[in-house]
């Protein structure tokens, strides 16, 4: 016996996993691409204020129910792996 819900919702699940995968993927390609712009203008890598801003921007968009508090977090794991792949590679 199969349970319909479960099944529907684990397929559900897995297709946005699919697109948060494909999503961090194109983050990185452009990342990436700035990362080697900003090299060869002598440019620094980093912004901290940028990366403050655009998170306080995520949050005041986010419609829920992540938490503002989540949304945080969540962004700055994604900046720090990004920055570990861009470094890395």
């Amino acid at each position: 016996m199969s349970d319909t819900v479960l099944v529907k919702a684990r397929i559900a699940i897995d297709a946005v996993d699919r697109e948060l995968l494909g999503a961090v993927n194109r983050r990185l390609e452009l990342v990436r691409t700035l990362h080697e712009h900003k090299l060869e203008n002598g440019l620094p890598l980093r912004d901290a204020s940028r990366e403050d801003g655009m998170i306080a921007a995520l949050q005041e968009e986010n419609p829920g129910p992540l938490s503002d508090e989540a949304v945080g977090r969540l962004f700055r794991f994604v900046l720090d792996l990004i920055r570990e792949e861009v470094h890395g590679a």
